[in-house]
């Protein structure tokens, strides 16, 4: 039997209702399985475990109620508890375009041209669009995790390569030579003077 490996599947949010619900802050692609009824999660420090009762969505929320947290008290008491599972390194879900992040964390980075750019550090689930986190040895860059912009990835290989898209990469400024030059050829900047303004 495959050896499993821990994975971070959400936090514990805040209590709703008088019930024991708590809001939760989704760390999977695949909520509605990790927090399907019955499944049981357990916290980081392996202290607690929790067994999912219910699970809706609320106002774009995931919503979920535990058997361990039979009210608001326990549900209050629960906040911020980070929520684990055990997983098959080798699962993958159904649609082969999609990938878990922990497959995508520590990925190499290359650029359309082949060169390593860094590694992925993060995944983050914005309201959009997923983006990647890259650390680089010119520090953090986000990128969007879209097939225009990430074309490749490859699980074997443990690397992605990047499109070649302009300014993916650089700062705004890295990005706008001709705004340095133009720096360069008019140092008076804004106090030059400019046609029909005469100055004495």
């Amino acid at each position: 039997m495959a050896e499993t490996v821990e994975v971070v599947v959400g936090i514990i949010g805040r209590a709703h209702g008088i019930r024991g619900d708590v809001t939760i802050e989704v760390r999977t692609d695949e909520p509605e399985r990790r927090f399907a009824v019955g499944a049981v999660l357990r916290s980081e420090d392996g202290r607690r475990t929790f067994t999912v009762t219910s699970s809706r969505d609320h106002s774009g929320r995931l919503l979920v109620h535990f058997d361990q947290l039979p009210d608001r008290t326990a549900a209050e008491a629960a906040r911020s508890t980070v929520l684990v599972t055990d997983v098959d390194p080798a699962e993958r879900p159904e649609d082969d375009d999609e990938f878990y992040d922990r497959q995508l964390i520590g990925m190499v980075v290359r650029s359309a041209d082949g060169a390593r750019v860094g590694t992925v550090s993060d995944v983050l689930h914005l309201p959009l669009q997923d983006t990647l986190e890259l650390a680089t040895d010119d520090g953090t860059r986000l990128v969007p995790f879209v097939a225009a912009v990430v074309p490749r990835v490859d699980l074997a290989a443990g690397e992605l390569h990047l499109a070649d898209v302009p300014g993916l990469l650089t700062d705004r400024d890295e990005d706008d030579p001709e705004a340095d030059d133009a720096d360069e050829d008019d140092p008076a900047g804004e106090d030059a003077d400019r046609p029909g303004d005469d100055r004495a």
